[in-house]
């Protein structure tokens, strides 16, 4: 009974978004919502998503252990999604598109600090810890995830107009919490058998290290093809540019800070 109450809860905030789409007000109250106030500690010219489109779901994966670490990410001291002005309202802008088709976006991974990409490169090095491989390198020797591109010293994700980011079919039944040292499936397992995921089937689960994640990868077809397509094109349209090796990974464009690698943290 207590998970049918939650999964009901869900599905009712769900509707709720599905029939919120955020539109700017006219005159002085515009003026207020073009530009949301800087979060603390962020630079001029950031936003908190929320404060710009609040329907968008948001499952920040490094604020917790479910990620390919498998313990929280430094920087992460809040589960926000923090973006530069111009990338979040290009997310609304998009957000508004998918709502009237029956979906939402949901955000995985948004602006991401110097010492969270220093995290992960701490984390590569260190090849006694694998503990979960088994969900996201099944395939992957840990060695190699530098030559291979998977891991680097510096993310564009630092500079605040990229956004790690999937869809979700409306009314979103809400994903369950990963428990730490849980059985792990394959990233790019059936998505039946993957970790649950309210999201639309991708081909793999976020931040697979993993061929298959390509976006264009031969080997996905049919319904995974379509879903890729449909949040890649919606994107597009919104001024974003998908990364070809990452179906989850999108930077808007123009950057407003494209040589700049912020270090402030998530709060």
């Amino acid at each position: 009974m207590p998970r049918l109450a939650a999964a009901l809860r869900g599905l009712a905030v769900a509707a709720a978004a599905l029939m919120t789409v955020v539109t700017l007000p006219s005159g002085a109250e515009a003026g207020a919502a073009r530009r949301p106030p800087s979060p603390p500690g962020a630079p001029e010219g950031f936003v908190a998503l929320r404060a710009v489109d609040p329907t968008i779901i948001q499952e920040m994966r490094y604020y917790t252990p479910h990620n390919f670490m498998g313990v929280p990410v430094d920087g992460y001291r809040r589960p926000t999604c923090l973006l530069t002005r111009d990338a979040a309202r290009a997310l609304h802008r998009a957000q508004r598109s998918f709502l009237r088709r029956g979906f939402s976006l949901k955000v995985y991974d948004c602006y991401r600090p110097q010492r969270a990409v220093d995290h992960f490169v701490r984390w590569a090095k260190d090849l006694g810890d694998q503990r979960m491989k088994g969900e996201f390198y099944p395939r992957e020797d840990k060695s190699k995830l530098f030559d291979d591109g998977y891991i680097a010293a510096k993310s564009g994700h630092s500079r605040g107009s990229t956004v790690d980011l999937t869809l979700v079919r409306l009314p979103a039944v809400p994903t369950r919490r990963y428990v730490p040292g849980e059985p792990l499936t394959s990233c790019y397992g059936p998505k039946g058998e993957r970790f649950p995921d309210n999201s639309l089937d991708m081909g793999t689960g976020f931040d697979c290290f993993d061929t298959l994640a390509h976006t264009l990868d031969p080997r996905i077809h049919g319904r995974q093809l379509r879903n890729r397509l449909l949040l890649k094109s919606g994107l597009e349209r919104a001024g974003f540019v998908n990364l070809p090796e990452e179906w989850w990974h999108f930077t808007f464009q123009p950057e407003p800070f494209p040589d700049t690698y912020f270090d402030f943290p998530v709060r």
